[in-house]
């Protein structure tokens, strides 16, 4: 799964942080998690790349954290609130992120649901032709799954733009102002990362001629070039054309039982971190408006 590196961009900051300690610490973090984009000298993105985004991420939030208590800051901000749109936007960001989060949760919840019950009928009817009906199910709720995602998308890349214009535009923002810009900006590549991951193109099903495209790769340790998802859609379109075309009752399921519980524990490690995150952008949201309301 390529992504593009416009996809996930930084802009270069240059603050007075040595004004503010707080502010230095979050600069710090800023430019360390830089050294550590997500895809940034490879082509695919993968599971342990988007835990250690969100990790980083939640780790970023507490020095915004720490920067909004600081005296200077609020100060700051009030002022900004008082003559201007530029907290308002902020504000107005905050929503639309805490809407991102929220809607990814749910797509991570919804396919960690169908991935546990493909689990169990696996276990249930082993290699018995009936659990075709329970693969083609799963295929159908991950194209489905792609239009949300492709909407999720759309909405982070007009947040970015909209972000992005704030930055570009203003250059007398204050310190509080343009780290919140470039902290949501980070938010944002590690939302998209994991709505690529999760997006995965299923292969389409086909004859016999198929599975031996399959073996091919299969040879190739499809493992090192396929993400989680990308691995279960290999193993169920392994075994679904194998148990279409073949005479032979000695159908392996353990292939597709495996990638399926290796993308289970994937996406309880994202659950998880979402979670985390999305209490720490709404008690974020909830310190600015306290300060813009003394």
């Amino acid at each position: 799964m390529a992504i593009s590196s416009a996809q996930n961009r930084f802009r270069s900051i240059s603050l007075p942080s040595r004004l503010n300690p707080y502010a230095a610490k979050l600069e710090a973090e800023l430019q360390k998690l830089k050294t550590r984009e997500i895809s940034k000298k490879c082509d695919c993105i993968t599971s342990e790349g988007i835990r250690s985004g969100l990790l980083g991420l939640a780790e970023l939030y507490n020095r915004v954290e720490e920067l909004m208590q600081s005296p200077t800051t609020k100060k700051s901000l009030v002022q900004h609130y008082q003559d201007g749109k530029i907290v308002e936007v902020s504000l107005e960001n905050s929503v639309e992120l805490l809407d991102s989060c929220g809607t990814i949760i749910e797509l991570v919840a919804m396919i960690k649901e169908q991935v546990q019950v493909l689990q169990s009928a696996l276990r249930r009817k082993g290699q018995d032709s009936s659990i075709q009906k329970d693969m083609n199910e799963y295929f159908s709720f991950r194209k489905k799954m792609h239009k949300s995602i492709a909407k999720s998308l759309k909405k982070l890349k007009h947040l970015e733009r909209k972000n992005g214009v704030t930055l570009t535009d203003n250059h007398n923002l204050s310190m509080g102002i343009r780290m919140l810009r470039e902290t949501t900006n980070y938010a944002i590549s590690i939302f998209r990362s994991l709505l690529v991951f999760l997006s995965s193109p299923a292969a389409s099903l086909g004859g016999w001629s198929f599975v031996s495209k399959l073996k091919s790769v299969a040879s190739q340790r499809n493992d090192d070039i396929l993400s989680e998802v990308g691995s279960v859609d290999f193993a169920l379109n392994f075994l679904n054309a194998t148990i279409r075309n073949s005479n032979s009752k000695a159908v392996d399921v353990q292939m597709a039982s495996k990638k399926l519980r290796n993308l289970d524990a994937s996406i309880e490690g994202f659950e998880a971190e979402l979670e985390r995150f999305f209490r720490q952008l709404l008690q974020s949201r909830v310190t600015l408006l306290n300060i813009l309301n003394c």
